[in-house]
């Protein structure tokens, strides 16, 4: 679990809603019609601008920036490497027993090609084209959600111009101009919490999760494709290793 994503939303509301609540209460700031302009409008809006499968796949992706799981490259460069040198011992069905300790569905799928005999070529234009899916998934995920921090704003700017129009048209009637401008500044509000502490930030961890991920497979796959040839663990070692950022960087063999 990413706590900081969590603590980054709860702490970014908690801070709107204390600023709320010393400023004279939560009540002001609830407005049904304003809700149903920038909320439902967004979601409106989106339906339009993708298809209704990426649409309902979103929740899936956005939970990948919450739910994400810890990537440790180093101890995946150590467990590539200790592979390699076991099929240099003991050949590549060696790694049938030794994989079953692997949790990962990537890792384990070029495992098991690597172990059937597939030729190497064919491993990595296989775990290139799992690779290609996964990033096509999640820039389709930051697309919404790049497009959502877009939308919402301007669906605020449309309520507030509802606000106004109904506020001067009933200039002559004090107590209709007071529920005018407060859909008229709420809609902006509710737009911008919207835009700022959900879809743009969301947006931005899922982009970076998406680079870790991608970077993580690709040393499996680079792993893989090292032990299938037969290549020398060290020369596994060193392909690995340039992969990573230098602090990153292991050492398998002394």
């Amino acid at each position: 679990m990413d706590v900081g994503t969590i603590f980054g939303l709860v702490a970014a509301f908690g801070l709107v809603v204390g600023a709320m609540l010393v400023g004279g209460g939560v009540g002001m700031f609830v407005n049904l019609p304003s809700v149903l302009i920038v909320v439902l409008g967004t979601v409106a809006v989106l339906f339009v601008n993708f298809p209704i499968k990426d649409i309902t796949q979103l929740g899936k992706i956005v939970m990948k920036t919450i739910f994400a799981k810890d990537l440790n490259a180093s101890e995946h460069v150590d467990r590539l490497v200790k592979f390699g040198q076991l099929v240099r011992t003991e050949g590549i069905l060696a790694l049938e027993e030794a994989s079953k300790g692997v949790d990962d569905e990537f890792f384990k799928k070029g495992l098991m090609l690597a172990i059937d005999g597939t030729e190497t070529e064919q491993i990595v234009a296989q775990l290139e084209s799992e690779l290609d899916s996964l990033e096509d998934r999640h820039a389709k995920g930051v697309e919404i959600l790049t497009a959502g921090g877009t939308t919402a704003p301007a669906m605020g700017l449309v309520g507030t111009l509802i606000g106004l129009v109904q506020m001067l048209q009933n200039m002559a009637d004090p107590s209709a101009i007071g529920p005018a401008m407060a859909v008229a500044l709420l809609t902006t509000f509710y737009g911008a919490l919207l835009a700022n502490i959900i879809f743009n930030p969301l947006a931005g961890k899922l982009r970076i999760r998406s680079k870790e991920e991608v970077l993580y497979n690709t040393l499996i796959l680079v792993g893989i494709e090292s032990i299938s040839k037969g290549d020398n663990p060290r020369v596994i070692e060193s392909r690995l290793n340039s992969l990573l950022a230098p602090t990153k960087r292991i050492q398998v063999f002394d």
